[in-house]
Order: C-alpha cells, then structure tokens, then sequence
C-alpha cells in the first residue's frame, strides 16, 4: 500500500508539473500582449520603443522555459515583478501580479477560496445524501411505483439547466418571498451564522442539481450489487434487509461512486462557475471569470487553472488511496 501512494504522488507531480507548463505556455505565447495594457496605463504614450522596454522589463522577452523557470522559482522561493515603474517583491508562493488589480495573485487567492470550499463542501453533502439516499431506496424496491417515480423525479430535475434552476431559486425563494436570507459569502470569522446562511440556498441548488446524477449512479450500481451471490448469501442466512443493504451491497457498490464523487468535488473546488455568479459569491470560479472579462489578466486565469487542475489531482488521490479502504476486493498490495 505504501508503495502504491508513493509511486501515486509521484505521477500526480508530474501531472501537475506538465498542467501547469501547459497553462503557462498557452498564455505566455498567446496572441494578446501582457506588456501593452501596463505600457497603455503608464501615463502618456504608448510607442513602440515604450512596448518593448516594458516587455523586457516584464520578462516577456525570454524565451518560454525560461520564463516557467522563473515563474515555478517563484512558487517555490518567491521573485521580484516589475510592472513599468513599479517593482514588486512577490513572497513564495508567487503567483503573479494582477494585471487589473495591481494585487499579489496570491493573497487574492487566499481571499477567494474559502467560500469556494464552503460552497463545494456544503453542495456535496446535499447531493451525497439525497442521490444515494434516493438511489438506495429505488435500487431496494426495483419495479415498483415508488421506483418509477424516484427515476422520473431524477430526469425531470436534471433536464433543467443549471443557471436557469439558480436564477428560479435566487428569484423566489430570496427576492421574491425572503424564505432564504440574502445570498453571498460573508467572512465566516465576522459572522459564522450568516455565513452558512449566505451560502444555504446556493449549496441547496447545487445539491439537489447534482443529486439526480448520483441517484442514478447509486440505483444501477446497488441493482447489479444486489444480485451478486454474496449478498443473495447474506439475505439467505437471515440477515436483517437493512443490514444487508447498507453493510453489503452498499459497501460494494460505492467504489464507482466514490470515483465520480471524487472528480465532481474536485471540480467543484476549482470553482462553481454559475453557482457564484448567480449567487454572488467572490470564489474561485467567479474571479476567473472576471479575468476573462479584463482579457490581459492572465495571472489570475493562470492561478485558477493551476489551482483547477491541483484540486482534481489530488482529489483523484485521495480516491485511489480509499478503494482500499472501502472494498476489500481492491486491496492494493
């Protein structure tokens, strides 16, 4: 087993490592030009002779793996910026400099993330709960009218899109009847209770959009599960149903579950695009968004990507290590 994390930890380096070249590559050598929006705001005017001053003070005349050099040397030990006139000394670990903000990415960053993680942890709780609770309970009375109805319910909430189940949401359950307080994220250390209470109605959405998904998963997995001999074994020695549901089949028909659900919060955590903007909550997926409204923003689209791509990594590790917890059949030697 330890064997297996360790060689998993080093492939998962290297995924991260090739991601992040990749992001990097993509928009250092991409059409737009960090160097003329600095060049543009420096006061006066923009010539040539200014552009490419700007860009060599900028680094952006380099070639590219010397400038990922650069960049992952700050990750690691930090780096001085400089963006025109101004010189900034960027503390490891160094994301960047904001080209719209003139903020260190990083402490954005710090800023944004928490109520991502809330929102991902409260969304999951809601979809786990109701789409396997759901799933369970039409994989155990398969045929019936309490079966058809589970199943019918699930595909008539997953055909309506998203944003259009957030806006609905947002406009009356908040706006129009106040039954959920005003949605946003408020600093959990100014006021915890309002914090969750900013964030009820969004993880509700989020939930039970994604709990149809997981009813679906959960039903066909514990269909198959439950006509496996050993628990057809199990019920014949005269085990309670419920014990032999939740003790044995389910146990067995999670693993899948486990994996799907291990990509879904992983995704989630790299940021619930509608959900924040909709809700207006400051994530991570709504920062990135405003970057690619300000187009030349690129360490801030940069730094969502690379957090985009830890969170699923690490996630998809995690996932790996608990198979064998979860399913003695996969035990890993």
């Amino acid at each position: 087993m330890l064997g297996f994390v360790v060689r998993r930890l080093l492939s998962s380096l290297i995924v991260l490592l090739l991601a992040s070249f990749v992001v990097f590559a993509v928009f250092y050598l991409g059409p737009s030009n960090p160097a003329r929006p600095v060049c543009e705001g420096a006061g006066g005017r923009c010539t040539p002779e200014r552009l490419v001053a700007i860009e060599k003070q900028m680094g952006l005349d380099k070639p590219v793996l010397s400038a990922y050099g650069e960049f992952m040397g700050g990750i690691v030990k930090g780096r001085e910026i400089d963006f025109g006139a101004s010189a900034y000394d960027c503390t490891a670990p160094c994301l960047g400099v904001s080209y719209d903000t003139r903020n260190f990415v990083t402490d954005e960053l710090k800023e944004r993330i928490v109520p991502t993680i809330l929102l991902a942890i409260g969304g999951s709780i809601v979809f786990l709960v109701v789409g396997v609770t759901t799933g369970i309970l039409a994989a155990s009375r398969r045929g019936s009218s309490t079966d058809r109805l589970l199943v019918s319910g699930s595909l008539l909430v997953s055909s309506i899109p998203y944003y259009l189940l957030c806006l609905i949401a947002w406009i009356f359950l908040t706006l129009q009847t106040n039954i959920f307080p005003a949605t946003g994220y408020f600093p959990i250390t100014e006021n915890p209770l309002k914090t969750i209470g900013g964030l009820l109605l969004p993880s509700l959405v989020l939930g039970f959009a994604t709990a149809p998904a997981y009813a679906r998963y959960t039903r066909g997995q514990m269909v198959e599960t439950l006509g496996d001999d050993f628990v057809r074994t199990a019920s014949a020695k005269g085990l309670p149903r419920r014990r032999v549901l939740f003790r044995h089949a389910l146990r067995a028909a999670i693993v899948p579950i486990v994996t799907i659900f291990g990509l879904d919060f992983g995704a989630l955590l790299a940021g619930t695009i509608f959900t924040e903007a909709i809700f207006s909550i400051d994530g991570i997926g709504r920062w990135g968004l405003e970057a690619l409204d300000s187009p030349l923003d690129l360490p801030v689209i940069t730094a969502t990507v690379l957090v985009g791509a830890t969170f699923i990594v690490v996630s998809n590790l995690v996932v790996d290590i608990a198979y064998g917890f979860l399913d003695p059949r996969v035990r890993i030697g």
